[in-house]
């Protein structure tokens, strides 16, 4: 069997490897397609000699199969939106293609070759957002994808949209000849929500570790106690995730003067002739609970990453072409609850994270809660200056809309289809709307890197000569992208540049 990794994603759609194919594979696809071109001759097969969904119901004359499966890639070339950007496209062309190098869909070979040429040309087809209803596949995305591969429509090279035809013909690549069910094989699947699924998850991993080191440097700032993430509280609670996070904010901290140990207040024999203490006992909770919060973001991308990775080494066609049985099987292979369920789940968690973040900016901001640092971290004249005051509005407004988006898609099936899709998952838009909880999750994430690091600015010398080494990597890296505040100036570039910056370059210290 074929199979592929997140990882091998992320090399194929952000590093633009090459994508060889092998003999062995060719032979094997070849070898499926054979068999239902014979099989198919003297018997009646869904998608090859009928109509599609309800319109299964009429035989195709022999004359007319060819035509049959262009009709179906261009009537249902109907999407609407956004079109995908390049990294989520090339995503989903794999995925396409790693399902039909299971040799089970009985497509023909020059389906996977235009495919490869696709990706290896740097031809990035033209899907757009909306359309998919989840079941029956993607049908109309994945329509998009065939129109390209056959000629038709646009597509984008070096982000400039062009006539499709115009950029073959440059590539000297001709037009894919579809051949038997190539057409209802290249758009009966669930590859463009498990595409676009993949990426989010590769995006969300980054994410977390961005807010892990984010929660580890607010720590630092304000000299919180280290029991909090400490290994002996965190292992009596039994969740893989909590302790994996708690275990990353203590290797972040290593090295820091600013983190307190408990066993100082346990030693202040002064501490209880004391009425009022002056640092607090305990952390609010967006700073004491971080294992226990991301905990739980850290365990749903790790299941959710194990079902991407199930769905995209899995024939999700139908009809399954299977040889060793000398049969043909009818189902729904093509419904698309399993990612339907984990994009609601992850988005749930993603807005969960940016909440923490909102919840921590704002303690930065407010004086009142963190005693330390001036209103809204105001590096100015006070009343004449505001800070951070209107970069808290945004990161406010958008964690406000990550909640909103928040409402499971899983289960808002609309029958449809003449009623013959009675029951679909909407999995595409589950993944669509989980792109975008992560798309505001990165912006609030951004806001509140830059005001750790104005934050930091504000400690004085020794204090910050005291943070961890890790703490002082992300603070430069940082402050390429954004300056130190003092007087008003617009912020929204620094805002964006920070956030090209944490989403497209993956974590490091």
């Amino acid at each position: 069997m074929n199979s592929i990794s997140l990882a091998q994603i992320e090399q194929y759609a952000f590093e633009k490897k090459e994508f060889v194919l092998t003999e062995e594979q060719l032979n094997k696809v070849s070898e499926s397609f054979s068999f239902l071109t014979d099989f198919s001759k003297d018997k009646i097969i869904y998608g090859i000699n009928t109509g599609f969904g309800p319109m299964a119901q009429y035989r195709i004359e022999t004359d007319k199969l060819n035509s049959l499966q262009y009709n179906l890639i261009r009537s249902h070339s109907s999407g609407v939106g956004r079109a995908l950007n390049e990294v989520y496209a090339r995503s989903v062309m794999v995925a396409r293609l790693n399902t039909f190098l299971q040799a089970n869909s009985g497509i023909s070979t020059g389906v996977i070759k235009q495919l490869v040429l696709f990706l290896n040309k740097g031809i990035v087809p033209e899907i757009f957002e909306h359309g998919s209803v989840g079941a029956s596949g993607d049908l109309v995305q994945l329509s998009h994808l065939g129109l390209n591969l056959i000629g038709e429509g646009s597509v984008y090279e070096n982000g400039v949209r062009r006539s499709t035809s115009e950029v073959l013909s440059k590539h000297q690549i001709k037009p894919l000849q579809m051949e038997l069910r190539d057409g209802l094989g290249l758009i009966n699947g669930t590859s463009c929500m498990t595409g676009i699924a993949a990426i989010n998850l590769i995006y969300a991993k980054r994410l977390v570790q961005w807010a892990i080191a984010a929660s580890s440097m607010l720590n630092e700032v304000i000299e919180a106690f280290d029991d909090s993430f400490s290994e002996q509280l965190n292992a009596v609670k039994h969740h893989k995730g909590q302790q994996r996070v708690a275990q990353e904010m203590r290797s972040f901290v290593q090295g820091s003067g600013m983190i307190r140990n408990r066993e100082e207040l346990f030693k202040d024999d002064t501490a209880m002739q004391r009425q009022e203490f002056e640092k607090k006992i305990q952390e609010y909770y967006s700073i004491r609970c971080v294992p226990q919060i991301l905990g739980p973001v850290l365990d749903t991308i790790a299941y959710a990453e194990e079902v991407v990775v199930n769905e995209l080494n899995s024939t999700n066609d139908n009809p399954i072409v299977s040889p060793e049985d000398n049969n043909v099987f009818h189902g729904g292979n093509f419904h698309g609850d399993y990612i339907s369920l984990e994009m609601d789940k992850v988005k749930l968690v993603l807005t969960k994270l940016s909440m923490l973040m909102e919840r921590q900016l704002n303690f930065l901001m407010n004086s009142k809660l963190n005693g330390k640092f001036p209103p809204f971290l105001n590096a100015g004249t006070w009343g004449l200056n505001f800070g951070f005051q209107g970069v808290q509005f945004t990161a406010t407004s958008t964690t406000a809309e990550n909640q909103a988006l928040s409402t499971s898609v899983y289960i808002h099936s609309i029958p449809n289809n003449n009623d013959n899709q009675d029951i679909v998952s909407m999995g595409t838009n589950s993944a669509v709307m989980a792109k975008q909880v992560l798309e505001n999750s990165y912006q609030v994430m951004s806001i509140h890197m830059m005001a750790i690091c104005q934050a930091i600015d504000l400690l004085d010398g020794s204090e910050k000569a005291r943070l961890s080494p890790n703490a002082l990597s992300i603070y430069n890296q940082i402050r390429q992208k954004a300056s130190f505040v003092k007087e008003d100036v617009p912020q929204s570039e620094s805002i964006m540049a920070v956030y090209e910056y944490i989403k497209e370059t993956p974590f490091k210290l």
